[in-house]
C-alpha cells in the first residue's frame, strides 16, 4: 500500500510539474501562440484563390467632348509610411542619396512642390479619410486607425522589449468593433463620388483602409472599379524572387508576417493572388487603367502599400543595390526603387497616350516613416516618426504637376494639408464643393500658379486621443497626455523642433492651447474607441534602448 501510494504521489507530482512547465512555456510564448492563432483564423476566414485577369472598363466621354475640351484627368498616387528622407527631390535619399528617385522627383521638377506639406494624421487611415472626404476626419469621428482582430491585443500582450522603459496602456473598457465596420461613413461625399458627378470614370487600386461593410467599401463609395489590397504581403514569404527583412524586435512586424497573405480582390469579389510583386502589380494595372480610359475623363486613385512593412523586395531590385551593406536598409531601398519605377511607368503611360499635358497628378504619403522599421535616418532632418505629431510623423512630400496650368519647378511655402487635394481636384474638374457640411480643404491651384499670395492655411490641427497638435501662424503646439507634456516651437526659426519654448512663451502657449480647445469642441466623438496608448520615443528608433531622460509621447489607437 505504501509503495502504491508513493508511486501515486510521484505520478501526481510529475503531472503537476509537467502542467506547470507547460503553463510556463505558454506564458513565456503567449505572443507566439496569439500569432499562430491569428494566422490560422485569417487563412480560414479569407481563402485566396489563383490569379484572376482584370478586364478594365473602356468608354468615351459621356458628353462627347474632344480631348482639349474635357476636364483634366486626375491621378492621385499615395505612398504608405514613406519617410521624408526616402526621396532625392529635396536633397535627401536612402543610403546617403545613393538610391535616386528620378520619377517621383520629376513631378516636382515639372510641376509644384509644396515644401510644407502635411499629412492629415500620423497614421494611415485617418489621413486617407481626409483625402477622400476633404475634411478633418475627426469631424465625423474618424480619429483612430482601424486594426484587424488580434493586433491590438498582441501589442498589449507583448512583453517589454529589451531597453524599453515605458509601458503600453491597454484600455480594458474599450468596446470592440468589428474591423470591417471601422471606416468612413457612407454619408461622407468622397472625392470619387464628387468627380463621378462631373462625368469622370473613377478607379481605385491598392490600399483602402476606410471600411468594408455598411456601404464603406471603395466600390460603394463612388469608385466604378476597385482593385483592393485584400492583404499585405508583397510576394509569398518563400517565393524565389523575394528578399525579406523581418524585424524580430517589433511586435507589429511579427503580427503582419503571421496574419498577412498575398492577395487582392476586384469590386468586392473573392480574394486572389496577383501575378507579380505587389508594387509592380499595382503599377501594371494602373497603366492598363490609363490605356482603357484615354478617351474619357478619369480619376485614378493609386494607393500603394509600399514602403509599409513587411519589408519585402524583389531579388532584382535588391541585387541592384549591392553597395548597401545593411540588409534591412537594402530591402527598404529596393522597395523605394520599385515605387519610383512604378511612378515612372504611370507618367510614361500618360505621355504615351498623349494625356500628360492635361492630367493633374498628385503624389504624397499618408504619414512619415515608422520608428519600428529600425532605420534611424528615414525622416531626417525632422524629429519624430509615424505615430507622433512631430514633423517626422506628418511632414510629407506633397507634389503635383499639371503642365496646362502649373509652371515647371514651382515651389510653394506655407502649410498645406491632405484635404486640400480634394478641393484642388474638385476645382480642376469644375465640381462644386459640398455645401451641406463644413469642408476644410482649399483649392491650391491659385498658389501653384502664382495667382494667390500669402500662405494656404494660417491654422491646422491634428488629434489622435492622447496626442494633439495645433499649427498656427508659424507656431506649433504638441500635446501628449499621458504623460502630461506640452512642447511649443517657433517653426519659422526652428523647423526641426529642437527648442521647446513652452516655458519661455507662456502667452503664446496659452493662445495655441485655447485654439486647440476650440477646434476640439467642433469635432465629433470617435466612432470607435481607442484600444491602446503606446509610448513612442521621439528621437530613437526601435533598435535603440530608451534612456530615462528621453522625450516621448503617447499615441492612442
Amino acid at each position: 500500500m505504501e509503495t502504491q501510494m508513493s508511486r501515486g504521489a510521484r505520478w501526481g507530482v510529475g503531472v503537476v510539474a509537467v502542467l506547470f512547465l507547460m503553463g510556463t512555456i505558454a506564458y513565456l510564448n503567449r505572443e507566439e501562440i496569439v500569432l499562430k492563432l491569428v494566422g490560422i483564423a485569417v487563412k480560414r476566414r479569407t481563402p485566396v484563390g489563383p490569379y484572376q485577369e482584370i478586364v478594365w472598363s473602356t468608354g468615351v466621354d459621356p458628353q462627347g467632348r474632344a480631348p482639349g475640351e474635357r476636364p483634366p484627368n486626375i491621378v492621385l498616387i499615395l505612398a504608405d509610411d514613406l519617410g521624408w528622407n526616402a526621396l532625392t527631390w529635396s536633397g535627401g535619399g536612402v543610403a546617403g542619396g545613393t538610391v535616386p528617385t528620378p520619377n517621383i522627383d520629376s513631378i516636382a521638377a515639372e510641376g509644384v512642390s509644396f515644401t510644407d506639406g502635411y499629412a492629415a494624421n500620423a497614421t494611415c487611415a485617418p489621413s486617407r479619410a481626409a483625402l477622400m472626404s476633404g475634411r478633418y476626419g475627426t469631424r465625423f469621428g474618424f480619429e483612430f486607425t482601424p486594426t484587424p482582430p488580434g493586433m491590438m491585443r498582441l501589442a498589449g500582450l507583448a512583453p517589454r522589449s529589451p531597453g524599453r522603459l515605458r509601458e503600453t496602456i491597454v484600455h480594458e473598457d474599450a468596446e470592440p468593433v468589428a474591423y470591417e465596420d471601422m471606416g468612413m461613413p457612407a454619408s461622407e461625399i468622397t472625392l470619387a463620388e464628387l468627380l463621378a458627378g462631373q462625368g469622370y470614370h473613377t478607379v481605385h487600386i491598392g490600399k483602402w483602409h476606410l471600411g468594408r461593410s455598411k456601404g464603406m467599401a471603395p466600390h460603394d463609395q463612388g469608385f466604378d472599379e476597385s482593385l483592393l489590397m485584400a492583404s499585405g504581403l508583397y510576394l509569398p514569404e518563400d517565393h524565389p524572387d523575394v528578399v525579406n527583412s523581418k524585424q524580430d524586435f517589433d511586435p507589429i512586424d511579427r503580427f503582419l508576417w503571421a496574419a498577412m497573405q498575398f492577395a487582392a480582390s476586384f469590386n468586392g469579389g473573392d480574394a486572389f493572388e496577383p501575378d507579380r510583386y505587389l508594387t509592380d502589380y499595382y503599377t501594371e494595372q494602373a497603366v492598363r487603367v490609363i490605356e482603357a480610359n484615354k478617351d474619357r475623363p478619369f480619376f485614378l486613385y493609386l494607393a500603394h502599400w509600399a514602403p509599409h512593412t513587411p519589408l519585402q523586395a524583389t531579388r532584382e531590385d535588391y541585387e541592384a543595390l549591392s553597395h548597401i551593406e545593411n540588409h534591412r536598409l537594402r530591402v527598404y531601398a529596393a522597395m523605394i526603387r520599385s515605387l519610383d519605377r512604378g511612378v515612372g511607368r504611370v507618367l510614361d503611360a500618360l505621355e504615351r497616350n498623349e494625356l500628360d499635358g492635361d492630367t493633374l497628378v498628385f503624389f504624397t504619403s499618408d504619414n512619415g516613416g515608422a520608428h519600428y522599421i529600425g532605420l534611424p535616418e528615414v525622416n531626417r532632418p525632422f524629429r519624430g516618426w509615424k505615430m507622433t505629431l512631430f514633423e517626422g510623423g506628418i511632414h510629407v512630400p506633397y507634389l503635383a504637376k499639371w503642365p496646362a496650368r502649373i509652371a515647371p519647378g514651382t515651389e510653394v511655402a506655407g502649410p498645406v494639408h491632405h484635404f486640400d487635394m480634394y478641393a484642388t481636384a474638385a476645382a480642376a474638374a469644375g465640381a462644386a464643393m459640398p455645401d451641406d457640411r463644413k469642408m476644410d480643404g482649399i483649392d491650391l491651384l491659385p498658389f501653384a500658379t502664382g495667382e494667390a499670395a500669402g500662405v494656404p492655411h494660417e491654422a491646422l490641427f491634428w488629434r489622435s486621443g492622447a496626442s494633439q497638435t495645433a499649427l498656427i501662424d508659424g507656431w506649433k503646439l504638441n500635446v501628449s497626455d499621458p504623460p502630461g507634456r506640452t512642447w511649443l516651437f517657433d517653426m519659422n526659426a526652428d523647423p526641426t523642433e529642437q527648442r521647446d519654448l513652452s516655458a519661455e512663451r507662456p502667452v503664446k502657449l496659452a493662445e495655441l492651447t485655447a485654439a486647440l480647445a476650440a477646434y476640439n469642441a467642433e469635432q465629433a466623438p470617435p466612432l470607435w474607441p481607442s484600444q491602446i496608448s503606446v509610448p513612442i520615443n521621439i528621437d530613437k528608433d526601435l533598435t535603440h534602448p530608451d534612456a530615462p531622460d528621453d522625450e516621448y509621447i503617447y499615441w492612442s489607437n
